[in-house]
């Protein structure tokens, strides 16, 4: 069989694997012995949840994240060289998007290897869905400049980009930033402006809402430890 770089993703957060997760992915999770990932001891519990007789020390890990120089990042297909198939896993949901293991796709790609998807959740996709915001044009900026007047001047040139071209306006944040980037939106953009928040995606407090700017005002919710999406539309 022709080896493959298999894109596996994971729960967002404590999920049931049954509810998000459909059952070929674990037939593929059995296949494979070597694996690339964000964190090997996340990895490896998300690997047991999937399949408790799994034997976790027959694998093999390789950590790819920020920290990884693309030297390391080369090194990583190795076992497909030799015909043997391997998977990438973010730390939560689709690996590959928003996430370092785009880098090793790319090489995967460039070198002719086969590279195949796996289903799962995309807390950016399933936040454009449940948001009632344009799905056909929108853009993911990921993180906004952590400097306040750079993100404020950041936040006003995408909403009036928003508003010319009625494309939906995609963040993230890190959990701690989370309840002072929402401060800024109300502070910097206009009132009637459209602004869907949605946090813990599948978890069972899910929060998900979408409400004019000058509504979220002194109604924040506390996101400072939940991961979270920001979209903005008109």
């Amino acid at each position: 069989m022709e080896a493959t770089l298999y894109l596996i993703p994971v729960t967002l957060g404590e999920t049931e694997h049954s509810r998000v997760l459909p059952a070929y992915n674990r037939e593929v999770i059995l296949s494979l012995k070597h694996f690339i990932v964000e964190n090997v001891r996340t990895a490896r519990r998300f690997l047991k949840k999937a399949e408790p007789l799994i034997v976790i020390d027959d694998l093999r890990f390789t950590e790819l994240n920020e920290h990884t120089s693309p030297e390391e990042v080369s090194g990583m297909l190795a076992p497909m060289a030799v015909g043997e198939s391997v998977g990438v896993m973010s730390e939560a949901g689709c690996p590959a998007v928003a996430d370092p293991g785009a880098d090793v796709v790319a090489i995967a790609q460039r070198k002719g290897y086969r590279v195949v998807p796996l289903v799962g959740p995309s807390s950016i996709l399933m936040a454009l869905m449940a948001s009632g915001f344009n799905g056909q044009s929108f853009a993911f900026h990921g993180y906004l400049p952590v400097e306040a007047s750079g993100r404020a001047e950041r936040i006003k040139a995408l909403e009036s980009r928003m508003y010319a071209e009625k494309e939906t306006q995609i963040f993230i944040e890190t959990p701690y930033r989370n309840n002072k980037l929402l401060e800024d939106f109300i502070r910097v953009c206009r009132p009637s402006t459209l602004l869907c928040v949605a946090s813990d995606i599948t978890c069972d407090n899910e929060f998900i809402r979408t409400r004019p700017v000058k509504e979220w005002a002194g109604k924040i919710p506390d996101l400072k430890k939940k991961p979270a999406i920001f979209l903005m539309y008109k």
